[in-house]
């Protein structure tokens, strides 16, 4: 058990290192990234098209990355907002990591973009612990997955800078307690803010954008309680520095679009000291291009 935790902790320690090297680079670019985390249809794809949509009219320079570990369908749903798209397949890997996403943005993302948002696989388990380098941490729930959401999932919930509640306008109908939720975010992250949003109904249109905005240009982020004790950023000499060509790009990682997946079932929840994969899906350059035009 303990070799188990030791070489969880270095896979952390090293991604935290990777975390700091890309967060750097890309604070020195001008760039802000925004992590969207969420359970699977929490509506996280169908906000973050109208955010990038309202980015573009209003003429600031956002890219997106989402992962998933299958299929091209978000990137497409993305690519319609006219804001630059890249799709990343994982290959049953359940997270994103930051040397991964550092390899996938090595020449694609634009030198001018002021926001980045990254779209993670959707669960609330596996991304919780990974840093990304991230300016802005995002957590989302629907209002049909229930007010307990963030008691069940306290390290999403309890790392978030913000909390985004989304289909209020079916809050209603599914009988969503708004206070009991709202008690609930409390109890595990004292003092982050919760803002209501609905696609369909307008309520919140923008204030995922405004916030993103507003960190990036330097405005304070939440604190929250609950910090990574476990596996902060290790000094190089701890023997998990983060490869200095952490941005070059992700070649290992991309396969032949014919590649064979007959074991990505058996990797669904891959564990910490696995080698991490992920691999930049043919629609980066095709379809998702396509429908940009």
């Amino acid at each position: 058990m303990c070799r188990v935790v030791d070489l969880q902790q270095a896979v952390l320690a090293k991604n935290d290192a990777c975390a700091h090297t890309l967060r750097e680079d890309l604070a020195a670019r001008g760039t802000a990234l925004v992590n969207l985390l969420s359970s699977p249809g929490s509506g996280k794809t169908a906000l973050l098209e109208h955010e990038l949509t309202l980015a573009r009219d209003r003429g600031v320079p956002v890219a997106a990355l989402t992962a998933d570990l299958a299929t091209e369908n978000d990137a497409v749903r993305l690519a319609r907002s006219g804001a630059p798209v890249k799709q990343v397949l994982t290959d049953g890997l359940c997270h994103l990591e930051a040397e991964m996403l550092g390899g996938h943005l090595h020449g694609w993302l634009p030198a001018d973009t002021r926001l980045l948002f990254i779209e993670n696989v959707g669960n609330l388990v596996c991304p919780a612990s990974y840093d990304l380098g991230e300016t802005l941490r995002v957590v989302l729930a629907s209002v049909t997955e229930g007010e307990d959401k963030p008691l069940k999932y306290p390290t999403a919930f309890g790392l978030a800078h913000l909390v985004v509640v989304t289909k209020t306008d079916i809050a209603e109908a599914v009988s969503f307690d708004e206070k009991e939720f709202r008690a609930n975010v409390e109890r595990i992250n004292p003092g982050v803010e919760v803002v209501l949003t609905s696609v369909r109904g307008g309520e919140g249109d923008g204030l995922l954008l405004d916030r993103a905005l507003a960190a990036r240009d330097g405005a304070p982020v939440h604190i929250p309680v609950m910090t990574r004790k476990s596996h902060h950023v290790h000094d190089a000499d701890d023997g998990q520095p983060c490869d200095e060509g952490h941005t070059h790009e992700a070649g290992h990682h991309t396969h032949d679009a014919g590649h064979s997946h007959s074991h990505e079932a058996s990797h669904s929840h891959s564990h910490p000291h696995e080698a991490p994969g992920g691999r930049a899906h043919p629609a980066d350059s095709d379809t998702v291009a396509s429908s940009r035009s």
